[in-house]
């Protein structure tokens, strides 16, 4: 993980605006968000291992459904990009279970942590100065 410095950096905005232009710019709610925080992420590689993630805390009101229309407003916090290495092929751990497939669907990262080479820091640093565009000053 390395941190970026942005000058969405303690920025507050309302949670749907800031979604709905992000959306507009291949950006998503990160999947671990809950009531009080979370994250928006865009992946800048094809095999979706390299990530700019765009954290933020919930400052006022909460975000329960994040398709709605909220009062929420957040707070962004340091922007960093991330690499995820994945085992190729079939994990040896893995087991065949019904219910938890309808759940497990996807492996975890076997090094969430990954070393990130400094072409993806340009290129993060790059899609972070257009966003930092979308953002009225």
């Amino acid at each position: 993980m390395i941190p970026i410095s942005s000058s969405l950096e303690a920025r507050q905005q309302a949670f749907t605006d800031s979604r709905d232009w992000l959306q507009q710019h291949q950006f998503s709610l990160g999947g671990n968000w809950d009531y009080t925080n979370g994250s928006f992420d865009r992946a800048l590689d094809e095999e979706n291992k390299v990530w700019l993630r765009l954290p933020f805390e919930v400052t006022n009101g909460s975000v329960v459904d994040v398709t709605a229309d909220t009062n929420a407003i957040i707070t962004f916090e340091t922007p960093y990009v991330l690499r995820h290495e994945y085992q190729e092929g079939n994990d040896p751990e893995a087991s065949a279970r019904v219910v938890g497939a309808l759940f497990d669907q996807f492996q975890a990262p076997s090094n969430p942590d990954a070393h990130v080479d400094s072409k993806w820091v340009d290129k993060a640093k790059d899609v972070l100065k257009e966003v930092e565009k979308l953002f009225p000053q």
